[in-house]
């Protein structure tokens, strides 16, 4: 009786809810439309018009990943706590404090008709399936106890905005630096935080594109794999999209028209992040009290905005913030109020522009399309099928002439302003060069002589310089081989760093019976992250304590809070020039982080330091937001946790929260030998086939085709037009 109650249960709340496949569906469009499903879920849709498209992308999506879309937009708007309770507190504080809601409602009153139509029509199918599914949602409405509202077109405003806060959350580096330069040297301060290595080669994103003079059948192939945290159900939506005039496959946002990454019968084009700086914090001089401050000489008046978070379980708690000219104050530092400037906080419209990617037929119309976006800042990678490759910056990038945005400024001043931003026309692009390659890896894009000024989290260039070096190792590239290039695990650094270390313990003459096998086993290091070796564990236990070592020294008392993404390159840097007012001994300060990193390893893993392993140590647990805290199934939803190779300098860039998050590699010359898988898989929903179907081909570094052309359909659901239209929502 208690199994088939269990299994009564089961089916009723987990199987019941998955999506049908099959079948027939009448539904608010114009004429006949349908969806074929292929081997992994993807839904291909074929529509009579653009607006039925929209909808069916919306109304599938909604099949398959209804509770990640609510919960994207939740985190947003800050309204995390009133499904999950106090625990989701900080998050929505957060939220607020950015005034995520506040922008989307401005962002939707600025919308183009066209933008607008759009997001209305994904909507409207996403409210379709709500509405003929409410007694038949996902597993975690029932678990959490709430029924999701409608969609509306602000909602996808506010997704795109969490997209955009993920990637320029830069704010926090200024902190960090002001709190380094707190009682310490500021020029040893600044050469741990540099925006260029000297190396620079290209733009910045984790993307390539080669000629046909370089690859096996004379046309260009594209590759992308653009690295974000883990989650699941993954953040993108594997989806096609058929009308006259439209033809579109790739991955999209759910919450989100239209196809972000792919291809359609003309030319392909993937992106990542440019990571220019948008952000700046300023010191007002507020009086807390009246919310006056001073501006330029005069009083201004800040405006006081109200705040209540409904908390599940708990009473609403309510809070107060001022907002100046610059923005919310989202810090009080002693009498310090930090106001935060953001380009998204700015009148450009909508976020992206939407299908006019998608649309696009050539590199002229790929450009005009770019020229809207607004942001977040990103690198485009472009291939068409006449044989062309490109690349182009967009993104809006303030103008600061006065001033770098490293820091925290004067906000009473009024001589930290922005003036204007970067005209579109003079961001880094490149188009056909003659060396028929374009690499990056979230470099800085901009050159030395660039006519504006240029701060950022930019990566190091060890990604840039090892792709680099395997696409010139032959000229006959085939797509199945990107990956090889994609999951390479080649660290240049942590060799070099491991050379310094043994280098250092033979200038000295080390024979402690201790330190012998590190030593041994960093000799031999041939700088692959791999998983199951000891050597690159020594090598990152190395690293992290110099890092601290050198952030103490320009620093006292701050070293442990120092952790930026050029500190591989500057911490380089230091040890090849060996300035004598850092350290007096450079030997010696790499046998001390040495012996500080094996006896760190030792309490970690043991006395014997051969059996180590780095899998252990950099480990890979994605965890499913409700059904982790679920006892005995939480295992079902989860994945790991697992041993992973890799490592934030390798091309596979890997660390315990960021990953590939999409592979994708384009054929030019036959669409149908194109590849693209995600990490999980295309469903949120537990039971469905599709829930984690990709994961041990993405583990392994395997991927699928990317049925464009030819379509294996599974099943396939036809929707046919109601005779009476539904109104819009």
């Amino acid at each position: 009786m208690l199994l088939a109650g269990a299994l009564a249960l089961g089916y009723w709340f987990v199987y019941r809810p998955l999506p049908q496949t099959s079948g027939t569906v009448q539904a608010p469009i114009s004429q006949r439309a349908t969806v074929a499903r292929d081997s992994l879920g993807v839904p291909h849709l074929s529509a009579g018009t653009i607006e039925d498209a929209l909808f069916l992308q919306g109304y599938v999506t909604a099949q398959d990943r209804l509770w990640q879309m609510d919960t994207l937009r939740r985190l947003a708007a800050g309204r995390l706590a009133e499904v999950f309770g106090a625990a989701a507190l900080e998050s929505d504080r957060e939220a607020r404090r950015l005034r995520m809601e506040h922008l989307a409602e401005d962002r939707l009153q600025a919308l183009a008709a066209s933008d607008r139509a759009t997001l209305a029509a994904y909507a409207r199918g996403v409210n379709f399936f709500l509405e003929t599914h409410r007694h038949n949602l996902p597993l975690e409405f029932t678990l959490l106890g709430y029924d999701p509202r409608p969609w509306r077109v602000v909602d996808s405003i506010l997704v795109y905005l969490q997209i955009y806060r993920t990637l320029t959350e830069s704010w926090r580096i200024e902190l960090q630096k002001k709190t380094l330069l707190e009682g310490g040297e500021p020029g040893k301060v600044a050469l741990l935080f540099p925006v260029r290595t000297g190396f620079e080669s290209g733009p910045g994103s984790n993307a390539w594109a080669l000629a046909g003079s370089r690859t096996a059948s004379g046309r260009p192939l594209l590759s992308n794999d653009p690295h974000l945290e883990y989650s699941i159900p993954s953040i993108w939506y594997m989806v096609q999209l058929q009308t006259p005039g439209l033809n579109v496959i790739g991955v999209s946002f759910p919450g989100l028209p239209g196809v972000i990454l792919g291809h359609n019968d003309r030319i392909a084009w993937g992106a990542t992040n440019v990571q220019f700086d948008v952000q700046d914090l300023y010191i007002e001089k507020l009086d807390g009290q009246s919310g006056r401050y001073w501006f330029r000489g005069q009083l201004e008046q800040a405006r006081l905005e109200h705040e209540t978070i409904p908390v599940r379980g708990g009473s609403p708690v309510t809070f107060a913030q001022w907002v100046t000219r610059h923005g919310p104050v989202i810090a009080v530092e002693g009498n310090q109020y930090l106001a935060l400037r953001w380009v998204a906080a700015e009148q450009f419209g909508l976020a992206a522009p939407l299908l006019d990617l998608d649309r696009a037929r050539n590199w002229q119309e790929f450009r005009a399309a770019l020229a809207r976006h607004p942001g977040p800042m990103q690198s485009f990678m472009y291939a068409d099928v006449d044989g062309n490759i490109g690349y182009q910056v967009a993104g809006r990038a303030p103008i600061r002439k006065t001033y770098d945005g490293d820091l925290p400024v004067d906000g009473s001043s009024g001589a930290f302003e922005w003036e204007g931003f970067i005209p579109f026309e003079q961001l880094p692009q490149a188009y056909n060069p003659a060396s028929g390659v374009i690499v990056a890896a979230n470099q800085n894009p901009f050159p030395p002589n660039y006519p504006y000024r240029v701060n950022g989290v930019f990566d190091p260039t060890y990604r840039f310089r090892q792709i680099h070096a395997l696409l010139s190792a032959h000229n006959r590239w085939r797509p199945d081989e990107m990956l090889a290039v994609q999951k390479d695990v080649y660290s240049a650094f942590s060799h070099y760093l491991a050379r310094q270390v043994v280098a250092a313990c033979d200038r000295r003459g080390v024979t402690n019976p201790g330190l012998r096998d590190g030593i041994a086993l960093l000799r031999a290091f041939n700088g692959q992250m791999e998983q199951d070796q000891a050597a690159p564990f020594i090598v990152a236990l190395t690293y992290q304590h110099l890092r601290k070592a050198f952030a103490e020294r320009a620093s006292p008392g701050q070293g442990a809070g120092y952790d930026y993404l050029m500190a591989p390159a500057a911490l380089e840097k230091l040890l090849r020039t060996q300035p004598a007012d850092w350290f007096t001994d450079y030997d010696q300060l790499l046998l001390r982080t040495f012996v500080d990193a094996i006896e760190e390893g030792r309490r970690i893993q043991g006395r014997d330091v051969r059996k180590w392993s780095y899998g252990r140590y950099n480990q890979l647990l994605i965890t499913h937001p409700v059904g982790h805290h679920l006892p005995l199934v939480s295992g079902y939803f989860d994945i790991g946790p697992l041993p992973e190779s890799g490592s934030s300098t390798t091309v596979r860039q890997i660390t315990r929260k960021l990953a590939p998050s999409m592979r994708m590699t384009v054929d030019l010359s036959d669409w149908d030998r194109s590849y693209q898988n995600i990490v999980t898989g295309q469903s949120g929903q537990i039971l469905s086939p599709y829930y984690k179907d990709q994961w041990e081909a993405y583990y392994e570094g395997r991927s699928f085709p990317m049925q464009f052309q030819k379509v294996e359909a599974k099943q396939t659901l036809e929707f046919t037009a109601e005779t009476r239209r539904r109104g819009e929502n």
